[in-house]
């Protein structure tokens, strides 16, 4: 007798876009999955292609409401590499700090709103919030401070319009950041004290075994720079990404996904990808914390992404202290740079991992060619896998 049976879920909530999810079991073994996006195309490649290349950091930017700071950077980034332009270390510096916001604004909408109701069986972040209300307002209060951070250096919380190529338009003073020092001392010891109410969560038993790839920087934890690691290959420049990695179209999903070339498995991207990867480049108190409530053994669970996010909160916080306390502002906001034809390509690490771009330009700064991969969609084949096992 037939045990088949199917499962769909034509809107999944509590994700970022828009998808259902299609399972087919037999008795209870899963016989098939298909994570549809369904969500329309919006074709930002095709809208960059004759723009000005000035005119790419703000239209990327607007891929996502949530890390706009990763397109925009990654295309800086890729447009810098064409243009031949390296920034003084005042510059980068401030990049950095510009993605710590990013990161902890992310991760905190995520951890709290998105993720942890699930460990409840609450059916959203303000029902969370009924059972557990000082630590979902003092991670609200976090994510706050993330979004002061991009308000600051990048001009508004949403869609930043200060990053241009090269720089920035203008640079903030010291005056402007030494406020939020306050802030991020608080943040930084509320957000250890949150991780042992979070390490104390119910996680169900999940361990899978694959391939994991992150970005890899010999003197910092992975996020605006760095080669491609992974756990099953060996580490290649950003610019052998396309030798190494192709998209492929999915016949049930709008959005493409992506494999090693050559290969069918698919590979995971994202926080503990990077965790695996860097962990000894966290910052000394998000080291300490990662020792203690996330082990190695434990990376191998997908759901202790959300005890990798609350560590790399803690990081991006003691880093973003770091930084403002020697921040001294830079003479020139950004490098000047003459157009030219060229080619580059760039890799950085958004909230959900490895995010990569490729520009041609033509001697007239206009864009010939554009290229933008995403970490969710090249994560959609390993969630695929994941609900097979």
């Amino acid at each position: 007798m037939s045990r088949e049976r199917n499962i769909t879920v034509n809107a999944l909530t509590r994700v970022e876009g828009e998808g259902a999810l299609h399972i087919q079991l037999d008795g209870d073994e899963v016989e098939d999955v298909r994570l549809s996006i369904y969500e329309p195309p919006r074709f930002f490649e095709a809208l960059l292609r004759g723009r000005a290349m000035e005119e790419v950091p703000d239209i990327t930017a607007r891929i996502c409401g949530i890390c706009p700071v990763a397109y925009q950077m990654t295309s800086v980034h890729a447009l810098e590499t064409a243009l031949g332009i390296t920034v003084t270390p005042e510059i980068r510096s401030l990049r950095r700090l510009l993605y710590c916001g990013e990161w902890i604004e992310s991760h905190t909408l995520h951890v709290f709103l998105l993720h942890a109701p699930d460990f409840f069986g609450s059916a959203s972040g303000i029902e969370l919030a009924r059972q557990f209300p000082q630590q979902i307002n003092d991670g609200l209060r976090i994510k706050k401070v993330g979004n002061s951070i991009l308000e600051i250096i990048g001009g508004r919380a949403i869609h930043p319009v200060n990053v241009r190529i090269g720089g920035f338009h203008r640079l903030p003073s010291r005056e402007e950041l030494t406020p939020l020092l306050s802030q991020l001392q608080w943040a930084f010891e509320t957000a250890i004290e949150l991780a042992d109410w979070i390490a104390g969560f119910p996680f169900p038993c999940f361990d899978v075994d694959g391939e994991w790839v992150a970005l890899s920087h010999p003197d910092e934890y992975p996020m605006n720079a760095g080669r491609i690691a992974s756990t099953r290959f060996p580490t290649i420049d950003v610019d052998e990404y396309e030798q190494n990695f192709v998209e492929e179209h999915a016949a049930h999903s709008t959005a493409l996904q992506s494999t090693r070339r050559g290969q069918t498995a698919p590979y995971f991207l994202g926080p503990l990808s990077r965790l695996a990867l860097n962990r000894s480049r966290l910052s000394p108190q998000a080291l300490a914390l990662a020792e203690k409530i996330c082990p190695v053994s434990g990376l191998q669970n997908r759901f202790h992404s959300i005890l990798a996010r609350i560590i790399e909160i803690v990081s991006c916080l003691e880093e973003s202290i770091a930084i403002i306390q020697r921040y001294k502002t830079a003479k020139q906001a950004f490098m000047p740079y003459v157009a030219k034809t060229g080619f580059g390509c760039a890799a950085t690490e958004a909230p959900r991992g490895l995010i990569y771009h490729h520009y041609g330009i033509t001697d007239d700064g206009l864009v010939s060619d554009a290229k933008i991969v995403p970490p969710t969609s090249q994560n959609q084949r390993q969630i695929e896998s994941d609900l097979k096992c």
